[in-house]
């Protein structure tokens, strides 16, 4: 029997969720639901997929919680921030994703999450216009609030440990500015300074939730913990950080359709992704300096699959487009078509198209509880700094560009790397190799 090298799951874990709109409330109602035998996890690697551990006749299939000492559903304590007052069964009815049969079981419990004042900043969300936020704050008091914020509901809830994560909209983009982002002290100073350019409201939530020893998520694709100032409080706290933008549908379909391509030895010319959605994230993103923040994350997934110099005659000028349409009627199903265009033998091209009809926030749910549960198990193994391991879940991997590092984004690379990590965490040898 392998000997687990992760402390046990003891006590309660709070889920401290920022945002209390389609995803975060999508989340929490399927978890209560879940909890009282009402529905299944389905989609949540963490309640269902199996690793095969040992190999001949020592192989055995094993689920994650038979491996490593995972939290169970019933230890979850949920907790939000959000612009909007509502409580969470009162967003989770607005946000119109669930009938109202899936939601009334867990009424009550809904009905006393209630999101604390958010750290938000009108021009990084010009859609967005909640008055539940805090008023004349600094970027470094926002974060001392934060951090008491956090102390608060742990003394409130009595839970043990705490993970943040980020199910909020998509900020305006920050791009790396060295002199602000590069080391903690720089970061800090330019909190007190209240430097409103280069600090998001978002890092002053990931930065609290590390100085109070929480894991924290990036599940939008903002910049926050994409640079080496959280990574390196993130070391010093023995923090692990995990991001950016959960992977739910078409760069979903991406990840897992380019390595068809690619392993197939076709040629490709062109890659054409468009979506349509009508939830408050198509709302936001419908501002173009929102959408840049998200576009720079779904065009990374390709080219780093389909990879020029690797096969100069297969991807040298391909062309690639990503679009997002706000579109009302739709709400949360959202719906994302994308154009291939192959050639083969002897240079002849075809065509691929691909329709994805997905609900956005029902793919985004199981996603947060992995992440969740799979960040607590990371912090109770002692893994600190970026999980690579979690890149699986999210559509633009965190990794150290100052060192020249490339993110994995193959889907069955990323899954690779998810199993091994646990398999280790369990005590097992990781026995697969990313080729």
């Amino acid at each position: 029997m392998a000997q687990s090298k992760v402390k046990p799951a003891e006590g309660k874990l709070g889920v401290l969720v920022v945002g209390n709109g389609a995803v975060a409330t999508t989340f929490m109602t399927g978890v209560l639901m879940t909890r009282k035998g009402l529905a299944k996890p389905v989609g949540s690697m963490t309640q269902y997929d199996k690793i095969r551990v040992g190999k001949g006749a020592d192989k055995k299939y094993l689920k994650y919680d038979e491996i490593v000492p995972m939290t169970k559903l019933d230890d979850i304590v949920f907790g939000t921030w959000d612009v909007y007052p509502e409580n969470s069964y009162e967003a989770a009815i607005k946000a119109e994703v669930l009938k109202e049969k899936d939601i009334e079981p867990v009424k009550d419990e809904l009905i006393a999450i209630k999101p604390m004042k958010a750290a938000f900043d009108h021009e990084y969300a010009k859609r967005l216009d909640g008055d539940n936020i805090m008023v004349g704050k600094t970027r470094w008091e926002m974060a001392e609030q934060l951090r008491q914020d956090i102390r608060d509901f742990k003394a409130k809830t009595g839970v043990d440990r705490v993970v943040v994560l980020w199910a909020a909209s998509t900020e305006v983009y920050v791009p790396v500015d060295e002199k602000v982002h590069a080391t903690v002290e720089s970061l800090e100073a330019a909190m007190k300074a209240d430097d409103r350019e280069h600090i998001a409201p978002s890092m002053c939530y990931a930065y609290a939730a590390l100085q109070e020893g929480a894991p924290f998520i990036m599940g939008a694709p903002n910049t926050t913990v994409d640079i080496p100032a959280m990574w390196e409080l993130s070391e010093k706290t023995g923090m692990p950080i995990a991001g950016k933008d959960f992977k739910t549908g078409q760069t979903l379909v991406k990840s897992g359709f380019a390595p068809i391509i690619g392993t197939r030895c076709l040629g490709l010319n062109g890659w054409f992704s468009t979506n349509i959605l009508g939830n408050r994230d198509g709302l936001v993103l419908d501002e173009p300096a929102n959408f840049r923040t998200k576009e720079v994350s779904k065009l990374s997934t390709l080219e780093s699959i389909l990879v020029p110099e690797n096969q100069p005659d297969l991807y040298t000028d391909y062309y690639h487009k990503v679009r997002i349409n706000y579109y009302p009627p739709r709400n949360d199903n959202k719906e994302g078509w994308d154009n291939i265009d192959i050639f083969g033998w002897m240079g002849y091209p075809m065509q691929i198209k691909i329709n994805f009809l997905c609900r956005d926030s029902i793919l985004a749910a199981p996603l947060c509880l992995d992440l969740v549960l799979l960040s607590d198990l990371a912090a109770r193994a002692g893994r600190h700094g970026i999980q690579r391991f979690l890149s699986f879940f999210l559509k633009s991997p965190m990794h150290d560009y100052t060192q020249g590092e490339v993110p994995v984004n193959h889907l069955f690379q990323q899954y690779v790397m998810l199993k091994n990590a646990i398999r280790e965490m369990g005590g097992y040898e990781a026995d697969e190799e990313i080729d």
